[in-house]
């Protein structure tokens, strides 16, 4: 039947994600979710978000639930400049703007950066909610090689050239989703050199920085290139996800644009969630928050290691990440994690195939474990699970997977 309604081209470009849909399954009673991204529920600050509610509504309700300013709470932009020392940056209050979310920072950029056919260069694998964001926008998806550490800068240097021109790679350099690798020092310094003297800016996504286990962050990728760099950041893995706020850090250069794009979007991100967030954090809350977050997500990642090194059959690879909530599975040759996925669900767990992580040629033998939602027993209980479902698979003779 046809529909008086007729798309834009972007639209069919638009698809569900699999990770949103699997988290549907999830909610049927008893599944074991090792799917979703989502930070522990127990880890939220309830009681300090409950006082800065009653603050912010004692002193400042009116200003705090009218319109407000598109670039941001004030304080807040001040604070997230101030906060950005630790990582070797530099920055002016002017050069953030609060985001609903860093999944809205990411749309903002594919809104001002994307053109239909310009290549946009992502590593392999790479953040879905990412691909998500740029795809409508119509680029030129370039999947550049990566290792244990992330991209290779060698493949800078191969990047187009001729217009329209690569108009920036994407990175996560920390704990990367959905792989949960680290770039060391020596990879951020050569990765950078590597974009600027290409001439590729860099945006740089950073959501995971705070979760790290053993060693602290090392300097932003911004650092070493702060005009050629947009920096992501976001409150929700620290404090709750459900207020949506994160925040873009730009170069002075592409900030107004930045700024209107916001403003055509949404006219400003909530002002009551801004305040309540400035309360909580103004006096140095998360540097006693924080630690007790990554204790917590440290005690599941040792779990799940010694589950995996328990359970999986020979032939799963996989590392040990050093922080953030991901653990990146490679499966033995035959095995397919999208087929094996609903086979999963009926014995009792959920994880994410990894197909959907790359913008190009996926291997459907890797799949995502997040191991922060449940607790240690759970993870013990969740990957003797997976164990059976893939050794099954396995004598039942899986076919071949490339």
């Amino acid at each position: 039947m046809s529909s008086i309604w007729n798309q834009a081209r972007r639209a069919a470009r638009m698809n569900p994600s699999i990770i949103r849909e699997i988290l549907k399954v999830t909610e049927k009673p008893g599944i074991l979710s090792m799917a979703g991204g989502l930070p522990s529920a127990d880890t939220f600050p309830v009681d300090a978000l409950k006082a800065a509610c009653d603050q912010v509504l004692s002193h400042n309700a009116k200003e705090a639930l009218q319109y407000a300013a598109s670039e941001g709470f004030a304080p807040l932009r001040e604070w997230v400049a101030q906060r950005m020392a630790s990582l070797g940056m530099t920055v002016s209050p002017d050069q953030v703007l609060i985001t609903s979310g860093s999944q809205q920072g990411l749309d903002l950029v594919g809104k001002i950066l994307c053109d239909a056919g310009a290549p946009v260069a992502v590593e392999t694998p790479t953040y879905l909610g990412a691909l998500q964001a740029f795809t409508p926008y119509e680029p030129n998806f370039v999947s550049l090689a990566s290792d244990e550490q992330g991209v290779d800068p060698a493949e800078f240097a191969r990047l187009p050239h001729d217009a329209p021109g690569t108009r920036f790679a994407y990175l996560l350099p920390n704990y990367q989703n959905p792989t949960g690798r680290v770039m060391s020092l020596e990879r951020r310094q050569a990765v950078m050199a590597a974009a600027k003297a290409a001439g590729v800016p860099v945006i740089e996504d950073n959501p995971y920085g705070d979760l790290w286990f053993d060693e602290p962050p090392l300097p932003a990728l911004a650092s070493f290139w702060p005009e050629g760099t947009i920096y992501l950041g976001s409150f929700s893995k620290v404090l709750t996800p459900g207020f949506r706020l994160g925040f873009i850090i730009a170069p002075s250069e592409l900030y107004p644009k930045l700024l209107q794009a916001k403003q055509a979007a949404d006219l400003h991100t909530p002002g009551f969630n801004q305040r309540v967030v400035y309360e909580v954090v103004k006096n140095g809350f998360l540097d006693e928050h924080v630690p007790l977050i990554r204790a917590r997500y440290k005690a599941n990642r040792d779990a799940m290691a010694e589950g995996l090194k328990k359970h999986l059959p020979p032939g799963c690879v996989w590392q040990s990440p050093k922080g953030g909530m991901f653990f990146w599975i490679r499966l033995p040759e035959g095995l397919n994690a999208m087929d094996l996925l609903p086979k999963a669900v009926d014995a009792g767990i959920a994880f994410v195939p990894g197909a959907a992580f790359y913008a190009q040629n996926p291997d459907p033998r890797t799949l995502r474990l997040s191991f922060v939602t449940l607790t240690p027993p759970q993870i013990e209980e969740g990957v003797a699970i997976l164990g059976k479902v893939l050794r099954d698979a396995l004598d039942n003779g899986a076919q071949p997977t490339p």
